[in-house]
């Protein structure tokens, strides 16, 4: 990746962090021991006068392959 655009990556997740401190704090909190493999991940998105959509996933060694991925490139 250019460093370019991981200091635009940088500074797009620090606005995140400030508008969302509680869900930064959460996944923090919830991922930062580790996800086992084998853990269910669930989420729901409700749109404005919409019905809410939820789907979830179970963990896999190949996701926790990527999360590692990805955390070496911090």
């Amino acid at each position: 990746m250019n460093p370019s655009a991981l200091f635009k990556l940088q500074g797009a997740f620090q606005k995140f962090q400030a508008a969302h401190p509680k869900v930064v704090s959460y996944f923090s909190s919830v991922f930062g021991n580790g996800i086992p493999e084998g853990s269910v991940i669930e989420l729901t998105v409700t749109k404005p006068g919409e019905e809410p959509v939820t789907t979830n996933m179970r963990v896999t060694q190949d996701d926790l392959d990527l999360m590692q991925t990805l955390k070496e490139m911090h």
